[in-house]
């Protein structure tokens, strides 16, 4: 079996993120950037994959020389094999799709795995794109999988449940939280990753569908307001919701 898990390398939660002075990006001056935490389950499935079916196991990353921190990581948890895809330009959800989905086609996997999303702009759109260009069926929100002789069964998340999805090889699949719990690299394992190579290639080049034209923080929290302290507030609260607020 064949497993590749697709991964990110984005700026840490705790990072105080400021625009950029051209206005359309982030300044990553002082940033500090991690693997895609949801991609640390992605990594952990294709590893358990791994154990229970055999076969190879491959961390694909999309984006600049500083990407390579979470294929290290990869390796240094199990992965086999690491691929940068190197690309310096800024690409949207669509047009970075389109290159996974290029780079996949020739390494012909029998399971890819993704996070459930990126923690920077939470689109959870990769996935679900990168199947449909692959033509395959695609899982998304797992917190329980299970491959055998072909036949994929996932347990998937869904508002006010959970539901059971049957599906064959090849398949995507995004990982939520609660699918496993990611293994820490041994010091072994981070020795080995040290030595491991990391291939590097050239992605296809899409041009993306949408351009950023402005980036700003959201406005600070404005000040509380008390109306009152008992039931003849409610028609002013009403008021100030429908006028001020704008929420009724």
């Amino acid at each position: 079996m064949k497993i590749v898990a697709c991964i990110n390398f984005v700026p840490d939660t705790e990072t105080k993120v400021k625009v950029g002075s051209d206005g359309k990006t982030v300044d990553k001056t002082g940033v500090n950037f991690i693997l895609n935490p949801y991609d640390e389950f992605a990594i952990e499935a294709a590893l358990q994959l791994k154990e229970k079916n055999t076969g190879e196991t491959m961390a694909i990353s999309l984006g600049t020389d500083s990407h390579k921190e979470a294929l290290r990581k990869a390796l240094a948890m199990g992965i086999d094999k690491a691929v940068l895809l190197k690309d310096e330009t800024a690409r949207d959800s669509l047009s970075l799709a389109r290159a996974l989905a290029d780079e996949l086609k020739k390494i012909s996997p029998d399971c890819i795995t993704f996070g459930k999303q990126s923690i920077d702009y939470t689109g959870e759109q990769i996935p679900g794109l990168v199947a449909e260009f692959l033509g395959i069926p695609s899982v998304s929100a797992v917190v329980a999988l299970n491959i055998q002789d072909g036949k994929v069964v996932c347990e998937r998340e869904i508002e006010g449940g959970r539901e059971v999805v049957e599906t064959s090889l090849p398949v995507v699949i995004s990982a939520q939280k609660g699918l496993n719990e990611p293994r820490y690299p041994t010091l072994k394992g981070i020795m080995a990753s040290k030595s491991k190579p990391i291939e590097e290639r050239v992605p296809g080049s899409f041009p993306p569908s949408l351009e950023v034209v402005a980036m700003q923080k959201p406005p600070g929290k404005q000040p509380g307001k008390i109306v009152g302290t008992d039931a003849t507030s409610v028609k002013e609260l009403v008021r100030l919701l429908h006028e001020e607020a704008k929420v009724i």
